[in-house]
């Protein structure tokens, strides 16, 4: 079974990530970047959820930092997000998301995102 993280520093969007997807995926989460980091140190996932706005290191720091290492460079990361404007979609594609997925989210839009990317 293919294995997804996801990064939220928000309880309520953590599960409801995890519910719409964990029939299908090998799901792990973290309310943190930092915490991610030391995930990785023991899973290699197949995909990334990434929150954008997150305390302490946000999306886009923690996507650098996934895309500078030789360990990390080749994982897919879809961010999510509440908000979706040129800037971040500019950002996005620069630091080399995969794409940006809008909260809230339906179950079956974020399980079809995560199928396409796999």
């Amino acid at each position: 079974m293919k294995t997804v993280i996801i990064v939220d520093d928000s309880d309520t969007n953590l599960a409801m990530a995890e519910e719409a997807i964990e029939d299908h995926f090998r799901v792990l989460t973290v309310p943190s970047a930092a915490k991610m980091f030391a995930l990785l140190e023991k899973v290699k996932p197949d995909l990334i959820l990434l929150d954008i706005e997150m305390p302490e290191m946000n999306g886009f720091e923690a996507l650098e930092r996934l895309k500078s290492q030789d360990s990390s460079s080749n994982i897919p990361v879809l961010f999510l997000t509440g908000t979706i404007n040129d800037s971040i979609k500019e950002k996005s594609e620069k630091l080399g998301a995969l794409d940006i997925i809008a909260k809230p989210f339906s179950p079956e839009s974020l399980l079809n995102q995560i199928n396409s990317h796999i």
